[in-house]
Protein backbone atom coordinates (compact mmCIF):
# COMPACT_ATOMS: atom_id res chain seq x y z
CA UNK A 1 0.00 0.00 0.00
CA UNK A 2 0.95 3.73 -0.37
CA UNK A 3 2.21 5.85 1.94
CA UNK A 4 -0.23 8.64 2.65
CA UNK A 5 2.72 10.96 2.32
CA UNK A 6 3.68 9.98 -0.89
CA UNK A 7 0.74 10.01 -2.41
CA UNK A 8 0.09 13.51 -1.15
CA UNK A 9 3.00 14.37 -2.99
CA UNK A 10 2.22 12.70 -6.11
CA UNK A 11 -0.99 14.29 -5.87
CA UNK A 12 0.35 17.96 -5.28
CA UNK A 13 3.08 17.38 -8.53
CA UNK A 14 -0.13 16.60 -10.65
CA UNK A 15 -1.88 19.49 -9.46
CA UNK A 16 0.71 21.67 -9.96
CA UNK A 17 1.79 20.36 -13.45
CA UNK A 18 -2.02 21.06 -14.38
CA UNK A 19 -2.27 24.83 -12.92
CA UNK A 20 1.09 25.05 -15.10
CA UNK A 21 -0.58 23.78 -18.22
CA UNK A 22 -3.85 25.99 -18.04
CA UNK A 23 -1.65 29.33 -17.14
CA UNK A 24 0.69 28.67 -19.91
CA UNK A 25 -2.36 27.23 -22.32
CA UNK A 26 -4.18 30.98 -20.84
CA UNK A 27 -0.84 32.99 -22.14
CA UNK A 28 0.48 31.53 -25.00
CA UNK A 29 -2.66 32.83 -27.85
CA UNK A 30 -2.30 36.77 -25.56
CA UNK A 31 0.92 36.75 -26.50
CA UNK A 32 0.21 36.54 -29.86
CA UNK A 33 0.50 39.18 -32.80
CA UNK A 34 -3.39 39.97 -34.07
CA UNK A 35 -6.39 39.76 -32.38
CA UNK A 36 -8.08 36.15 -33.10
CA UNK A 37 -11.60 37.90 -33.41
CA UNK A 38 -11.03 40.17 -36.36
CA UNK A 39 -8.54 37.50 -37.68
CA UNK A 40 -11.69 34.78 -37.45
CA UNK A 41 -14.12 37.48 -38.75
CA UNK A 42 -11.74 38.15 -42.21
CA UNK A 43 -11.32 34.83 -42.73
CA UNK A 44 -14.90 33.79 -42.68
CA UNK A 45 -15.52 37.35 -45.11
CA UNK A 46 -12.83 36.47 -47.74
CA UNK A 47 -14.53 32.82 -47.55
CA UNK A 48 -18.43 34.32 -48.16
CA UNK A 49 -16.82 37.50 -49.94
CA UNK A 50 -19.62 39.61 -48.59
CA UNK A 51 -20.47 41.02 -45.01
CA UNK A 52 -23.74 43.03 -43.79
CA UNK A 53 -21.69 44.59 -40.55
CA UNK A 54 -18.55 46.39 -39.87
CA UNK A 55 -16.60 43.67 -39.13
CA UNK A 56 -15.12 46.37 -36.62
CA UNK A 57 -18.29 45.92 -35.10
CA UNK A 58 -19.06 42.51 -34.63
CA UNK A 59 -15.36 41.71 -33.24
CA UNK A 60 -16.18 44.14 -30.86
CA UNK A 61 -19.10 42.56 -29.89
CA UNK A 62 -17.08 39.21 -29.67
CA UNK A 63 -14.23 40.85 -27.59
CA UNK A 64 -17.56 41.95 -24.69
CA UNK A 65 -18.72 38.32 -24.85
CA UNK A 66 -15.58 36.26 -24.99
CA UNK A 67 -14.30 38.40 -21.77
CA UNK A 68 -11.09 39.68 -24.28
CA UNK A 69 -11.22 43.21 -23.72
CA UNK A 70 -11.59 43.18 -19.69
CA UNK A 71 -7.93 43.01 -17.75
CA UNK A 72 -5.58 39.86 -17.75
CA UNK A 73 -6.33 39.02 -14.21
CA UNK A 74 -9.82 39.50 -14.97
CA UNK A 75 -9.80 37.03 -18.21
CA UNK A 76 -7.31 34.39 -16.02
CA UNK A 77 -9.76 34.23 -13.36
CA UNK A 78 -12.84 33.56 -15.25
CA UNK A 79 -10.96 31.21 -17.27
CA UNK A 80 -10.05 29.04 -14.65
CA UNK A 81 -14.36 29.59 -13.01
CA UNK A 82 -14.98 27.97 -16.93
CA UNK A 83 -12.78 25.27 -17.10
CA UNK A 84 -13.77 24.00 -13.65
CA UNK A 85 -17.20 24.29 -14.97
CA UNK A 86 -16.50 22.04 -17.76
CA UNK A 87 -16.62 25.24 -20.41
CA UNK A 88 -13.90 26.15 -22.64
CA UNK A 89 -15.32 28.96 -25.03
CA UNK A 90 -17.20 29.05 -27.90
CA UNK A 91 -15.70 28.48 -30.95
CA UNK A 92 -14.56 31.51 -33.23
CA UNK A 93 -15.41 29.41 -36.84
CA UNK A 94 -18.24 27.68 -35.95
CA UNK A 95 -19.99 30.18 -33.25
CA UNK A 96 -21.69 29.58 -31.12
CA UNK A 97 -21.15 25.97 -31.08
CA UNK A 98 -19.27 25.30 -27.65
CA UNK A 99 -16.14 24.07 -27.36
CA UNK A 100 -16.44 21.36 -24.84
CA UNK A 101 -19.64 20.11 -27.29
CA UNK A 102 -17.24 19.88 -29.94
CA UNK A 103 -14.63 18.23 -28.19
CA UNK A 104 -17.02 15.41 -26.61
CA UNK A 105 -18.20 14.77 -30.02
CA UNK A 106 -14.75 13.61 -31.59
CA UNK A 107 -13.59 12.49 -28.54
CA UNK A 108 -15.03 9.29 -28.26
CA UNK A 109 -13.53 8.62 -32.25
CA UNK A 110 -10.05 9.61 -30.90
CA UNK A 111 -10.21 7.22 -27.99
CA UNK A 112 -11.96 4.04 -30.11
CA UNK A 113 -9.21 4.46 -32.93
CA UNK A 114 -6.04 5.48 -31.31
CA UNK A 115 -6.33 4.62 -27.89
CA UNK A 116 -7.16 0.75 -29.11
CA UNK A 117 -4.21 1.20 -31.74
CA UNK A 118 -1.58 2.25 -29.53
CA UNK A 119 -2.61 -0.64 -26.36
CA UNK A 120 -2.78 -3.22 -28.99
CA UNK A 121 0.59 -1.89 -30.43
CA UNK A 122 1.93 -2.01 -27.22
CA UNK A 123 0.89 -5.73 -26.28
CA UNK A 124 1.76 -7.38 -29.74
CA UNK A 125 5.10 -4.80 -29.71
CA UNK A 126 6.06 -5.91 -26.19
CA UNK A 127 5.23 -10.03 -27.12
CA UNK A 128 7.10 -10.25 -29.90
CA UNK A 129 10.19 -8.11 -28.42
CA UNK A 130 10.25 -10.98 -25.64
CA UNK A 131 10.16 -13.82 -27.82
CA UNK A 132 12.77 -12.04 -29.90
CA UNK A 133 15.24 -11.43 -26.70
CA UNK A 134 14.14 -14.90 -24.97
CA UNK A 135 17.00 -17.52 -25.82
CA UNK A 136 14.15 -20.28 -26.04
CA UNK A 137 11.81 -18.58 -28.53
CA UNK A 138 11.86 -20.37 -32.11
CA UNK A 139 14.33 -19.45 -34.35
CA UNK A 140 12.31 -18.12 -36.97
CA UNK A 141 10.92 -15.67 -34.90
CA UNK A 142 14.26 -13.74 -35.49
CA UNK A 143 13.84 -13.22 -39.28
CA UNK A 144 10.89 -10.79 -37.80
CA UNK A 145 13.76 -8.14 -36.40
CA UNK A 146 14.91 -6.78 -39.65
CA UNK A 147 11.34 -5.93 -40.62
CA UNK A 148 10.02 -4.66 -37.11
CA UNK A 149 13.37 -2.13 -37.51
CA UNK A 150 12.11 -0.99 -40.94
CA UNK A 151 8.67 -0.31 -39.98
CA UNK A 152 9.77 1.17 -36.92
CA UNK A 153 11.00 4.42 -38.54
CA UNK A 154 8.22 5.24 -41.14
CA UNK A 155 6.01 7.50 -39.68
CA UNK A 156 1.95 7.31 -39.02
CA UNK A 157 1.16 8.96 -41.89
CA UNK A 158 3.32 7.60 -44.63
CA UNK A 159 2.43 4.23 -43.20
CA UNK A 160 -1.54 5.72 -44.41
CA UNK A 161 -0.79 7.00 -47.42
CA UNK A 162 0.52 3.43 -48.36
CA UNK A 163 -2.13 2.13 -46.84
CA UNK A 164 -5.01 4.32 -48.47
CA UNK A 165 -3.00 3.31 -52.02
CA UNK A 166 -2.90 -0.82 -51.93
CA UNK A 167 -5.83 -1.80 -50.01
CA UNK A 168 -7.96 1.47 -50.61
CA UNK A 169 -6.99 2.63 -54.30
CA UNK A 170 -5.52 -0.37 -55.90
CA UNK A 171 -7.17 -3.52 -54.22
CA UNK A 172 -10.77 -1.47 -53.44
CA UNK A 173 -11.06 -3.77 -50.13
CA UNK A 174 -11.52 -1.17 -47.40
CA UNK A 175 -12.57 2.56 -47.52
CA UNK A 176 -9.92 5.12 -47.22
CA UNK A 177 -11.79 8.08 -45.58
CA UNK A 178 -13.80 9.22 -43.57
CA UNK A 179 -15.12 7.42 -39.86
CA UNK A 180 -18.32 5.89 -41.17
CA UNK A 181 -20.50 5.89 -44.62
CA UNK A 182 -21.90 8.92 -44.72
CA UNK A 183 -25.31 7.20 -46.04
CA UNK A 184 -25.33 5.13 -43.34
CA UNK A 185 -27.27 5.99 -40.58
CA UNK A 186 -25.22 5.08 -37.23
CA UNK A 187 -27.16 3.75 -34.16
CA UNK A 188 -27.05 1.09 -31.53
CA UNK A 189 -27.15 -1.87 -33.61
CA UNK A 190 -24.90 -3.94 -35.52
CA UNK A 191 -24.75 -2.23 -39.38
CA UNK A 192 -23.32 0.74 -37.54
CA UNK A 193 -20.70 -0.97 -35.49
CA UNK A 194 -19.50 -3.33 -38.85
CA UNK A 195 -19.34 -0.18 -40.80
CA UNK A 196 -17.30 2.14 -38.21
CA UNK A 197 -14.88 -1.05 -37.73
CA UNK A 198 -14.31 -1.22 -41.77
CA UNK A 199 -13.77 2.85 -41.35
CA UNK A 200 -11.01 2.49 -38.67
CA UNK A 201 -9.14 -0.44 -40.11
CA UNK A 202 -6.55 1.52 -42.27
CA UNK A 203 -5.93 4.19 -39.88
CA UNK A 204 -5.66 2.07 -36.85
CA UNK A 205 -3.16 -0.43 -38.82
CA UNK A 206 -1.32 2.45 -39.89
CA UNK A 207 -0.93 3.43 -36.34
CA UNK A 208 0.05 -0.08 -35.16
CA UNK A 209 2.25 -0.68 -38.03
CA UNK A 210 3.69 2.27 -36.90
CA UNK A 211 4.64 1.31 -33.14
CA UNK A 212 4.87 -2.32 -32.87
CA UNK A 213 8.60 -2.26 -34.49
CA UNK A 214 9.32 0.33 -31.26
CA UNK A 215 7.95 -1.29 -28.98
CA UNK A 216 9.11 -5.04 -29.84
CA UNK A 217 13.04 -3.17 -30.47
CA UNK A 218 12.53 -2.04 -26.82
CA UNK A 219 11.22 -4.68 -25.15
CA UNK A 220 14.03 -7.24 -26.69
CA UNK A 221 16.86 -5.11 -25.30
CA UNK A 222 15.00 -5.35 -22.09
CA UNK A 223 14.36 -8.76 -22.21
CA UNK A 224 18.15 -9.30 -23.06
CA UNK A 225 18.80 -7.19 -19.81
CA UNK A 226 16.89 -9.78 -17.35
CA UNK A 227 18.25 -12.84 -18.75
CA UNK A 228 21.32 -12.90 -16.38
CA UNK A 229 19.47 -12.22 -13.14
CA UNK A 230 19.25 -14.19 -9.85
CA UNK A 231 15.12 -14.95 -10.35
CA UNK A 232 15.51 -16.46 -13.79
CA UNK A 233 18.71 -18.73 -12.93
CA UNK A 234 16.69 -20.15 -9.38
CA UNK A 235 13.34 -20.49 -11.15
CA UNK A 236 15.07 -22.46 -14.09
CA UNK A 237 16.85 -24.42 -11.37
CA UNK A 238 13.01 -24.84 -9.82
CA UNK A 239 12.42 -26.81 -12.82
CA UNK A 240 9.08 -24.47 -13.68
CA UNK A 241 7.66 -24.42 -16.99
CA UNK A 242 9.59 -22.24 -19.75
CA UNK A 243 5.92 -20.74 -20.65
CA UNK A 244 5.86 -19.80 -16.59
CA UNK A 245 9.11 -18.05 -16.61
CA UNK A 246 9.12 -16.34 -19.87
CA UNK A 247 5.53 -14.60 -18.69
CA UNK A 248 6.07 -14.50 -15.02
CA UNK A 249 10.08 -13.60 -14.42
CA UNK A 250 10.89 -12.61 -18.06
CA UNK A 251 8.06 -10.27 -19.26
CA UNK A 252 6.98 -9.04 -15.57
CA UNK A 253 10.22 -7.60 -14.83
CA UNK A 254 11.42 -6.13 -18.32
CA UNK A 255 8.21 -5.18 -18.53
CA UNK A 256 7.92 -2.32 -15.89
CA UNK A 257 9.54 0.56 -18.02
CA UNK A 258 7.57 -0.26 -21.05
CA UNK A 259 4.96 0.63 -18.87
CA UNK A 260 6.05 4.10 -18.24
CA UNK A 261 7.14 4.81 -21.59
CA UNK A 262 3.65 3.89 -22.48
CA UNK A 263 1.70 6.51 -20.60
CA UNK A 264 4.18 9.16 -22.65
CA UNK A 265 3.88 7.12 -25.73
CA UNK A 266 0.20 7.78 -25.66
CA UNK A 267 0.66 11.84 -26.19
CA UNK A 268 2.98 11.12 -28.63
CA UNK A 269 0.67 9.01 -30.70
CA UNK A 270 -1.67 11.41 -30.32
CA UNK A 271 0.28 14.24 -31.74
CA UNK A 272 1.76 12.06 -34.57
CA UNK A 273 -1.71 10.87 -34.92
CA UNK A 274 -3.04 14.07 -36.53
CA UNK A 275 -2.42 14.08 -39.67
CA UNK A 276 -3.34 10.43 -39.58
CA UNK A 277 -6.91 11.54 -38.88
CA UNK A 278 -6.52 14.43 -41.38
CA UNK A 279 -5.13 11.48 -43.79
CA UNK A 280 -8.30 9.50 -43.27
CA UNK A 281 -10.71 12.78 -42.82
CA UNK A 282 -11.54 10.84 -39.54
CA UNK A 283 -13.19 12.87 -37.28
CA UNK A 284 -11.54 12.73 -34.41
CA UNK A 285 -9.55 15.37 -31.77
CA UNK A 286 -6.60 15.22 -34.56
CA UNK A 287 -8.79 16.11 -37.53
CA UNK A 288 -10.69 18.54 -35.00
CA UNK A 289 -7.42 20.32 -33.95
CA UNK A 290 -6.17 20.38 -37.73
CA UNK A 291 -9.15 22.21 -38.71
CA UNK A 292 -8.95 24.81 -35.25
CA UNK A 293 -5.24 25.25 -36.10
CA UNK A 294 -5.98 26.38 -40.07
CA UNK A 295 -8.72 28.59 -39.05
CA UNK A 296 -7.04 29.99 -36.50
CA UNK A 297 -9.77 28.91 -33.74
CA UNK A 298 -8.03 29.97 -30.47
CA UNK A 299 -10.71 28.52 -27.95
CA UNK A 300 -10.63 25.20 -29.82
CA UNK A 301 -6.92 24.83 -29.56
CA UNK A 302 -6.73 25.68 -26.02
CA UNK A 303 -9.59 23.48 -25.44
CA UNK A 304 -7.97 20.14 -27.06
CA UNK A 305 -4.34 21.07 -26.19
CA UNK A 306 -5.06 21.34 -22.40
CA UNK A 307 -6.95 18.13 -22.69
CA UNK A 308 -4.22 16.01 -24.15
CA UNK A 309 -1.31 17.87 -21.68
CA UNK A 310 -3.77 17.31 -18.37
CA UNK A 311 -4.21 13.31 -19.88
CA UNK A 312 -0.72 12.51 -19.86
CA UNK A 313 -0.52 14.06 -16.38
CA UNK A 314 -2.86 11.95 -14.99
CA UNK A 315 -1.35 8.86 -17.04
CA UNK A 316 1.72 9.03 -15.88
CA UNK A 317 0.26 9.65 -12.14
CA UNK A 318 -1.71 6.52 -12.49
CA UNK A 319 1.18 4.61 -13.42
CA UNK A 320 3.38 5.87 -11.43
CA UNK A 321 0.89 4.37 -8.19
CA UNK A 322 0.37 1.22 -9.58
CA UNK A 323 4.01 0.75 -9.87
CA UNK A 324 4.15 -1.33 -6.77
CA UNK A 325 1.53 -3.73 -8.30
CA UNK A 326 3.25 -4.76 -10.85
CA UNK A 327 6.69 -5.10 -9.37
CA UNK A 328 6.02 -6.03 -5.44
CA UNK A 329 9.49 -4.59 -5.15
CA UNK A 330 9.43 -1.44 -5.66
CA UNK A 331 8.56 0.15 -2.68
CA UNK A 332 7.79 4.03 -1.89
CA UNK A 333 8.29 4.01 1.77
CA UNK A 334 11.24 5.91 3.49
CA UNK A 335 13.94 4.12 5.00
Amino acid sequence: MLPLSYLIKRTSQLVLVIFIAVTVNFMLPRFLPGNPVEISLQQKIAISGTYTVNPAIIAKQYMGEFGLNKPVLVQYYTYWKSILHGNFGVSLANYPTPVASMIKAALPWTLGLLLVSAIIAFLLGSLLGGLLGWPRAPRALRLLAPGLMGVSVIPYYLLAIILIFVFSTHWQLLPGSQGYDPTQMLGFNWASVVDILRHSILPGLSIVLGGVGFWALSMRGMMISVQGEDYITFADAKGLHPRRIFFWYGMRNALLPQVTQLAVALGVVVSGAVLVEVIFNYPGLGYLLFNAVEGKDYFVIQGIVLMLIVSIAVALYIVDLIYPLLDPRISYRRK
